[in-house]
């Protein structure tokens, strides 16, 4: 039975790539406004990271200066 169904795959994909044309090179481009969206999202991963390592760096320096508590300590 699992035979029949890799067959069955098998030709359904053979059919398909015969029937679905892909477009051609010259009739598909890259466009500027997708370009833009790329760059806006790089940018919004860039100002989120460089926003994490800001908030970290902030969040050290309080546990360093004893805001926090040190759980770790604790449970010794």
């Amino acid at each position: 039975m699992p035979h029949l169904f890799l067959i069955a795959n098998l030709v359904a994909s053979q059919i398909i790539s015969l029937v679905d044309e892909s477009p051609k090179p010259e009739d598909v481009k890259a466009g500027w406004t997708a370009f833009a969206i790329f760059l806006m999202l790089a940018a919004a991963v860039a100002f989120l990271g460089f926003s994490l390592v800001k908030q970290l760096r902030k969040a050290q320096a309080a546990q360093d200066a004893g805001v926090y508590d040190r759980a770790d300590e604790k449970r010794s």
